[in-house]
C-alpha cells in the first residue's frame, strides 16, 4: 500500500509549526514514540511538556498554557483524550473557549491488536454533542498536514483524530482544505457516498467497483463533522435523495448521526448508515475488524443496491 499513518502527519507538521509558532506548544502523556512526538520533545524542548500518565493533569496545564496567550496541543490516544479527561477539556476548555486543541492518535479501530481497551470508537460523538468544540478525522497524511495546520491557527477548541496504522494517499502536498467544508472526491448522480477519516479510501474502492455497474456515485470526504457541512449534505439530499455514510466510528452518534439530523430536519431523502455496529472491538488485524463491522467494498455495493432498487444483482457483489 502507498501511504502513511496520520499520527505520522501530526509528527512531521507539529515540529514545523513548533519552529514556525513559538507560541505552540505540546503537552505530552508519556506517549512520545506512539503519538510521533519524540523529535519535537528533542528539537524543540522549551515547548514541549510531558507529563507522565496523567491526561487530566494535561488539559489543565494546557488550559493555564492558554489563558497566557500559548497554542496548546495535548497529544495522547483517542480513548484517554476523549474519556478520561472529558470531564476537564468541557469544564476547563469548551466551557470557556481556551484555545487548546486535542490531537489524539489510535482513533477507531486502528489499534487493531491492542483490543476493545484501545479501539476508541466513541470518541467523535463524543465530542461533537461539546459546545465551542471542533472536530476534524483527516483521511490521509496530506489531509491530516493541512488540517492540523488550520486547526492550529483556528481560535477556540479542535479535536483531531488520527490513525495509528498506514492509510492510503488520497491529496497530495498541493492539496487544499478548509474546516467545515466537505471535499467532493468522485462526482456522481446516483447515490452519495459519505466518509471521513481512514474509510474514505474504501469509499474511493466502491464508487470504481459501482461504476462497473453503471452505478454513478458522488463521494464526499467529510473530514470535519463538526461544523458538519450541511450545504454540501443538502445538496445530495436534493440532488439524488440517497446517501450512504461510512466510518470506523459506532453508526450512533458520529458522521451517520450527523447526516441523518439534516436529513431529518430536511424531510427528504434516506440515509444508510455503514460504521461499528455499536458493539466493542476485539484483538484482531485492522481489516478483519473493518469486515466484521461490514465497513467494507462489498457491503457498501451492496447497500447501495438495495437503497437503488437493484436486488436483483447485488447479491453478486457482496464480497
Amino acid at each position: 500500500m502507498n501511504g502513511k499513518a496520520t499520527r505520522d502527519a501530526f509528527g512531521d507538521e507539529i515540529l514545523k509549526l513548533g519552529k514556525e509558532m513559538k507560541e505552540l506548544y505540546v503537552i505530552d502523556c508519556d506517549i512520545s514514540k506512539s503519538c510521533k512526538t519524540v523529535l519535537f520533545s528533542r528539537q524543540l524542548p522549551e515547548q514541549h511538556i510531558n507529563v507522565g500518565i496523567a491526561e487530566q493533569n494535561a488539559v489543565g496545564i494546557a488550559a493555564g498554557l492558554a489563558t497566557t496567550g500559548k497554542i496548546p496541543f495535548v497529544v495522547t490516544y483517542a480513548v484517554f483524550g476523549s474519556m478520561r479527561a472529558l470531564e476537564q477539556i468541557r469544564q476547563e476548555i469548551c466551557y470557556t473557549g481556551l484555545n487548546v486543541k486535542i490531537a489524539c492518535s489510535h482513533g477507531g479501530l486502528t489499534p487493531s491488536n491492542d483490543g476493545a481497551s484501545h479501539q476508541c470508537i466513541e470518541d467523535m460523538g463524543i465530542f461533537r454533542t461539546i459546545p465551542n468544540m471542533t472536530v476534524i478525522m483527516p483521511a490521509d497524511y496530506y489531509s491530516a498536514r493541512k488540517l492540523i495546520a488550520l486547526a492550529a491557527k483556528r481560535k477556540g477548541p479542535v479535536y483531531l483524530r488520527f490513525t495509528r496504522d498506514a492509510i492510503p494517499y488520497i491529496y497530495d502536498e498541493n492539496s487544499e482544505f478548509e474546516i467545515g467544508k466537505a471535499v467532493e472526491l468522485k462526482s456522481g448522480n446516483d447515490i452519495t457516498i459519505i466518509g471521513n477519516g481512514d474509510v474514505v479510501s474504501i469509499c474511493l474502492k466502491a464508487q470504481e467497483k459501482l461504476m462497473e455497474y453503471g452505478i454513478s456515485a458522488r463521494v464526499l470526504d467529510m473530514h470535519t463533522i463538526k461544523p458538519i457541512d450541511r450545504e454540501a449534505v443538502e445538496k445530495a439530499l436534493r440532488d439524488m435523495g440517497k446517501i450512504i455514510t461510512v466510518e470506523d466510528h459506532n453508526i450512533f452518534n458520529g458522521l451517520g448521526s450527523a447526516v441523518c439530523e439534516i436529513a431529518a430536519e430536511t424531510g427528504t431523502g434516506t440515509v444508510k448508515r455503514i460504521g461499528v455496529q455499536d458493539c466493542f472491538g476485539e484483538s484482531a488485524p485492522y481489516s478483519e475488524l473493518l469486515k466484521i463491522n461490514g465497513i467494507t467494498v462489498g457491503n457498501i455495493v451492496k447497500t447501495a443496491f438495495g437503497l437503488l432498487k437493484r436486488e436483483e444483482t447485488y447479491e453478486n457483489s457482496c464480497t
